[in-house]
């Protein structure tokens, strides 16, 4: 939860910050997909991180604490009220590399903790918390910069904003600290394979994968995340600069869809234990499907908070799926090179999806009409990849 709150209140709102500064719509769209790319490609050096390491808690730990201190030139440039776009994707790029980077050995040491048998409801509850303290760090962030802005004070609200992320950043770095890390059954998986080139690694791996349901399941996400990046980092643009929304009703209507995730992940993980993971990523991904296109008919705060209602079912449902769906088809051995090539394949099909949309959101003038077009592509994206799925549930 204290990291949930630390992605509320500080890393959702870059993109904001970096329109405070005066930059435009492309350059917010930028702040929210380019840094994901440099932080997946420093994580395919994770596994060897871990192996000098020797830990994959002591690794965590350390990429947290790095996190944690990203924040510090974000308060430096609020406090200043100036940064290049340059500096900011950089700071976002070491954000999200220490974030990232972190993942696999996460993912691989959370499995030797949580137990096969309670390992739907638990991760259904945590990722419930996870969403309420998101809404909890997002709702905190709207009041914090909308009494910014009434006083003429919205950069150094936005310096506020981010000093808290960073310190529930460390406080969510204390409670991974106080988690045990079970000895592994054969350490030499800590060191196989590491010794080779990350190029030879990320091949291998792919080639692994390639006859494998992860493999279909991880294209079919990269070409799903693709489709949903050609509008996904413009929602803020557009409700900031093209509804001229206050920050009071954009909190509002964002935090609507924290919460709902938060208030039904419990049924959606009941749903997840009785029709499986697999099904409930179909039916979540046919609802994500066209919500883009529920953005077009108005601008009111209410009827689009009604629209963040059942976004937030729907991207609940997917969120927990993907997880599950990792738990259960990957062994130990193979599941830290999975989530390597998963983050870079998903990084990859964010900035090419936000570039695509970017360039065509140019291209037909930032209007609202150029808006209604992306969001009409982006949900056509989705549903074409869709038929993919059909090759996961083949393959297993």
């Amino acid at each position: 939860m204290a990291f949930s709150v630390m992605v509320g209140c500080g890393e959702t709102y870059l993109p904001a910050f970096a329109l405070a500064l005066g930059m435009g719509p492309i350059a917010s769209g930028m702040v929210a997909s380019v840094p994901i790319l440099a932080g997946a490609v420093i994580q395919l050096a994770a596994p060897l991180a871990v192996a000098r390491v020797g830990s994959n808690r002591r690794w965590v730990i350390a990429c947290t604490t790095v996190q944690a201190a990203c924040f510090v030139p974000f308060v430096w440039w609020a406090v200043r009220g100036h940064a290049e776009l340059w500096q900011i994707l950089v700071a976002a790029a070491a954000y999200w590399s220490a974030g990232m980077a972190s993942a696999p050995a996460w993912t691989a040491w959370m499995a030797t903790l949580v137990p096969d048998q309670i390992r739907t409801p638990y991760f259904a509850q945590r990722n419930r918390l996870g969403q309420l303290g998101v809404f909890l760090g997002f709702v905190v962030g709207g009041l914090v910069l909308q009494w910014g802005e009434q006083r003429s004070a919205l950069l150094p609200a936005f310096a506020v904003l981010f000093a808290i992320a960073g310190a529930f950043r460390l406080g969510s770095t204390a409670c991974l600290w106080s988690c045990r890390e079970p000895p592994r059954q054969d350490p030499a998986d800590d060191h196989r394979g590491t010794e080779q080139p990350l190029a030879s690694r990320v091949a291998t791996a792919l080639r692994s994968m390639a006859e494998r349901p992860s493999g279909s399941l991880v294209a079919y996400l990269c070409c799903f995340v693709f489709g949903a990046q050609f509008a996904a980092p413009y929602f803020t643009p557009f409700m900031l600069r093209q509804l001229g929304f206050s920050y009071h009703a954009f909190m509002l209507v964002f935090a609507t869809s924290f919460l709902t995730k938060a208030l039904l992940l419990p049924a959606i993980g009941r749903l997840a234990s009785r029709i499986g993971s697999l099904s409930l990523l179909w039916v979540a991904s046919l609802a994500i499907g066209p919500l883009a296109l529920l953005w077009l008919p108005s601008g009111n705060v209410a009827y689009l908070s009604v629209v963040q209602v059942v976004a937030g079912a729907c991207w609940a449902a997917y969120e927990l799926a993907v997880m599950l769906l990792f738990f259960e088809m990957l062994s130990e051995r193979e599941r830290a090179g999975v989530v390597t090539v998963y983050n870079l394949g998903i990084a990859v099909a964010t900035v090419a999806g936000a570039a695509c949309g970017g360039l065509l959101l140019r291209a037909l003038g930032e209007t609202w009409e150029a808006y209604a077009c992306l969001f009409v592509v982006s949900s056509l994206a989705r549903l074409a990849a869709i038929p993919l799925l059909r090759r996961v549930r083949a393959s297993l």
